[in-house]
């Protein structure tokens, strides 16, 4: 399921909060219809679950462990990447941390 980019940062958008289906289209910048088709993925996969308020269907993670797993799946592909990760920008040691293996890489 995390091997999608959209169904990741659907995952993204949802671990704080939760989003009607064109909420999120307009987050992940994709067509609803899209959008739709990858959460009901993400929701037989047990990842996203639903609550209705009217005729707006509402979409959450699952669970703090589904949760977790999106931050810790975003935070280690940021460590692939060159420069600080932006989870340690704030984070004064661990910018320093990661300047110093830049520099001396």
């Amino acid at each position: 399921m995390l091997a999608d980019g959209t169904r990741v940062r659907l995952l993204w958008a949802l671990r704080d909060r939760e989003l009607s289906v064109s909420e999120l289209a307009d987050e992940v910048g994709k067509a609803a219809p899209s959008v739709s088709q990858h959460l009901a993925k993400l929701r037989m996969a047990r990842l996203v679950r639903t609550r209705r308020e009217g005729t707006t269907i509402y979409y959450t993670v699952e669970n703090e462990h589904v949760r977790q797993l999106v931050v810790d799946a975003v935070h280690n592909a940021e460590h692939a990447s060159p420069g600080v990760p932006a989870h340690h920008a704030s984070d004064a040691g661990l910018r320093a941390l990661h300047e110093g293996l830049a520099g001396g890489a």
